[in-house]
């Protein structure tokens, strides 16, 4: 980037030309880890280049003062040409290792090192699996087998990396520690720079004939089988830890973890809200008037329900402690909401005609009505009436068979179901949401 066009790298940093070297550093450090490349939220591998560039001269107490003398080209020369920096090669690094393989461990403190964290122990990295479970087994608990590949030392060199009869020696070029330092020429002065080994590539050993099992690297990567224990009322999104389950850590550093993200299937017939389970229960108009008792379905099988008489269309009957059990406290369980939807019969015998005619007749209900006009006349007889979308019977039986017309019925249903129910429906969830 050409002088002219670059920022100040105050402005980049984000700090006043009075600040302190233990400003200047929490400011970077604050903004690195919002913008490396790993970041998959905030990200910049542009932004953050300049901002290590910024940083590289900032920190150092004679680049810094041919910067605030001469700006830009007071430093021209004596940085890292960052542009060319390919962030591919720190893939499977943490942060802490990018900013000691480019700033030579000056961190110090909450950041480890730089020649320690290149060539002694490093943590092994966490792995991520995503389980999907039935709905029940979520509701009840369940035990599954899980297998990831993980990496672990090479059986073959027993992680040295080295072929047999090979050994890897330390490095003569930079005595073991990976790192060298390396003489710049700046404006009226000269300054050095700490970078990683040209010979060893910041390892601090020198292989002559690598392993052919693991190329030289001292880990592969090997099938393995965890069992999970997954608990009595988990509901989708939720994380279980297995400590040490991940991948073994490079240099003799110990294993990461596995995290199992758990995903919970839909139910044919319950639809759950945290703790509570929500259920449709069609009625026919006589159980609806009179009351009766019902057997039904629940996470522990049929159960049986009392009606009272005279429900009506959309009421909802709780019934305790058939929901989903509550993680965080053994015993207690959430309720079953039934939702009662009241069927009317679509077509009548002439023995049930009568009966619902004779009912009408009881209860002073006018089936029929006459309207007249203006001059007291009669207007004639009512227009027929079809439900909305709906055919008539006559031209239902020449294109649809009786099958899909109560399959027609039985998806509007589940329609209305789902419209009552939604409110109570977790918003932006997997699976059974």
């Amino acid at each position: 980037m050409d002088t002219m066009t670059k920022r100040d790298y105050y402005e980049v940093l984000g700090v006043s030309k009075s600040a302190s070297a233990d400003e200047i550093k929490k400011s970077f450090r604050n903004r690195a880890r919002q913008l490396h490349p790993d970041n998959k939220e905030s990200g910049d591998e542009a932004a953050f280049k300049e901002l290590a560039e910024a940083y590289e001269v900032l920190s150092d107490e004679q680049k810094k003062a041919a910067y605030d003398r001469y700006g830009h080209e007071g430093v021209k020369g004596s940085t890292r040409d960052f542009d060319n920096v390919d962030f591919s090669n720190f893939q499977g690094f943490g942060f802490e290792d990018i900013i000691d393989a480019l700033f030579g461990g000056q961190f110090g403190g909450g950041f480890r090192g730089g020649s320690a964290s290149r060539t002694g122990p490093r943590p092994g990295a966490h792995l991520k699996y995503d389980l999907e479970i039935e709905f029940l087994d979520a509701v009840f608990g369940v035990e599954k087998k899980v297998q990831v590949k993980r990496l672990e030392d090479c059986t073959t060199c027993e992680g040295s990396g080295a072929a047999a009869g090979s050994k890897a020696v330390t490095c003569a070029t930079c005595n073991g520690q990976g790192q060298v330092r390396q003489m710049v020429n700046m404006l009226f002065m000269q300054s050095y720079q700490i970078v990683a080994c040209p010979d060893c590539h910041g390892s601090g050993k020198k292989i002559d004939k690598p392993c052919k099992d693991c190329k030289g690297v001292g880990q592969t990567r090997k099938a393995r089988e965890f069992e999970v224990k997954v608990p009595a009322g988990i509901d989708s999104g939720t994380r279980l830890r297995l400590s040490q389950a991940g991948d073994k850590g490079a240099n003799g550093g110990g294993y990461g973890d596995l995290f199992v993200v758990i995903y919970v299937k839909e139910h044919k017939q319950f639809l759950r809200d945290g703790q509570t389970i929500h259920l449709k229960q069609p009625l026919s108009f006589s159980q609806a008037a009179l009351g009766c008792e019902l057997m039904v379905p629940t996470v522990e099988g049929n159960k049986p329900l009392k009606v009272p008489a005279g429900i009506q269309n959309g009421s909802q009957l709780l019934m305790k402690d058939l929901g989903v059990p509550y993680l965080s406290n053994n015993g207690r369980r959430g309720d079953q909401v039934v939702h009662v939807f009241v069927e009317t019969p679509s077509k009548l015998s002439a023995e049930e005609r009568k009966l619902f005619e004779k009912l009408a007749e009881l209860r002073g209900e006018k089936l029929t009505s006459e309207a007249k006009d203006a001059d007291g006349k009669a207007a004639g007889k009512a227009s027929e009436a079809e439900p909305k979308g709906k055919k008539s019977d006559k031209s239902d039986s020449k294109s649809n068979g009786k099958g899909e017309k109560k399959d027609h019925k039985n998806k509007e249903d589940e329609n209305i179901f789902e419209k009552i129910v939604d409110v109570f429906r977790p918003k932006g969830e997997h699976g059974s949401d």
